[in-house]
């Protein structure tokens, strides 16, 4: 798993065919890969949440980051590996109609499946892109709040994966980000596993290199919003460990974690001109006897 573009192609592949699965398929397995109940990881439950679509709901997910978001209403959202638009759908709910929330993914099945949704929906006021978010198809400095879900772990490069949120990034605007990282150090075995790394445990890094990461972006503010234990259980390890191996992983302490972070671009925060000058002329034309409406 040490080239680049084999670990793109791997995982492309992969969540190709997820992106052909139900929920129920993904959540009983270690994020859509694998055999069912092989892995009690990741999905935390987004029932509770304003704008939540069962369908778009692959149950890929580590945490819930559009609910730690800050998201305020008129907000331009984006999403980094949007899937069948889950986050997207919840994000669309708190920044509303005057707000424009946009996924990125880079598989065309997801694409596909997340416009579908979004269709159905009649929601007019979100869409898709595709795009690897190593490179982001969107300009400088025009979003207001990033998130993303168990997905920069499956990325090669995230020092510049976090270099492109700060350019995506508005002054003064945020991310909220739920991904999966580790403290200690994994079995090569697990580390070289297409399937694993597919499945967010082997390209996930250490905790403090993370954090740094995030940092040497120029992000302030950073707070870890919520941490949970991840655990693999013997009937997944078995399948990269001998019984031995496995004493030896567990003797090691290694923690492997969902944490959902937070942190700023710094700057002032302001609305594009544009949105102002709206907001100005819809106040002007409604007011009683203006003789506009």
């Amino acid at each position: 798993m040490n080239n680049t573009e084999h670990i793109k192609t791997s995982v492309r592949e992969q969540y190709s065919k997820i992106a052909e699965q139900d929920r129920a398929t993904n959540a009983a397995s270690c994020c859509g890969v694998g055999a069912p109940g092989t892995c009690d990881i990741m999905a935390d439950s987004y029932a509770h949440l304003e704008g939540y679509v069962p369908d778009a709901d692959l149950g890929l997910g580590c945490g819930l980051p559009t609910e730690f978001a800050r998201i305020q209403p008129g907000d331009t959202v984006l999403d980094l590996g949007s899937g069948a638009g889950n986050d997207c759908f919840v994000a669309r709910a708190e920044t509303g109609p005057a707000g424009k929330v946009i996924g990125v993914d880079f598989t065309p099945a997801m694409i596909r499946r997340a416009r579908e949704n979004a269709e159905k929906l009649g929601f007019n006021n979100v869409e898709f892109r595709q795009g690897d978010i190593e490179d982001l198809p969107v300009s400088d400095n025009s979003v207001d709040v990033v998130v993303s879900n168990c997905v920069l772990n499956l990325v090669p490069d995230k020092r510049r994966v976090f270099k492109e949120i700060f350019r995506a990034l508005r002054p003064g605007g945020h991310f909220s980000i739920s991904d999966v990282v580790i403290v200690g150090t994994l079995p090569d075995k697990i580390v070289e596993s297409a399937e694993l790394y597919a499945g967010c445990v082997a390209g996930a890094i250490q905790r403090d290199e993370y954090l740094q990461f995030i940092e040497e972006a120029g992000f302030e503010g950073l707070t870890v919003q919520k941490q949970k234990p991840i655990l693999l259980p013997d009937d997944l390890l078995l399948q990269y460990l001998s019984a031995d191996e496995i004493k030896a992983f567990v003797a090691a302490g290694t923690g492997i974690f969902s944490v959902t972070v937070y942190a700023e671009k710094p700057g002032k925060a302001e609305k594009p001109v544009f949105k102002s000058l709206e907001l100005a002329e819809t106040k002007a034309c409604c007011e009683p006897g203006s003789g506009c409406c």
